[in-house]
């Protein structure tokens, strides 16, 4: 579970930081630029129509094939199995 802590402002004030200099200013890159790894912590609300959260069980090469294409693996698997009720309701 994600918690947030609240650091004390006197933490804040007693930690020793030394100032950045020029160099190390003009060196600073986004960390999505650096780390787009990382993914960012910013979200906008989610896209109609809402999408129900769940907990579900795939095997392992199921999810290394949609993490092998990328962002969106999530959102890839929910596109194949709508494709696969659609078929089903359909016919």
């Amino acid at each position: 579970m994600n918690q947030t802590k609240e650091i004390p402002q006197e933490d804040w004030d007693d930690v020793a930081s030394p100032p950045l200099s020029d160099e190390m200013l003009a060196r600073m890159r986004p960390v999505k630029e650096t780390h787009p790894d990382i993914p960012s912590r910013v979200r906008g609300p989610q896209k109609a129509p809402l999408k129900v959260p769940v907990s579900i069980r795939l095997n392992p090469e199921v999810v290394t094939y949609f993490k092998s294409q990328g962002r969106g693996w999530q959102t890839r698997i929910n596109e194949v199995l709508a494709e696969y009720v659609t078929e089903r309701q359909d016919g």
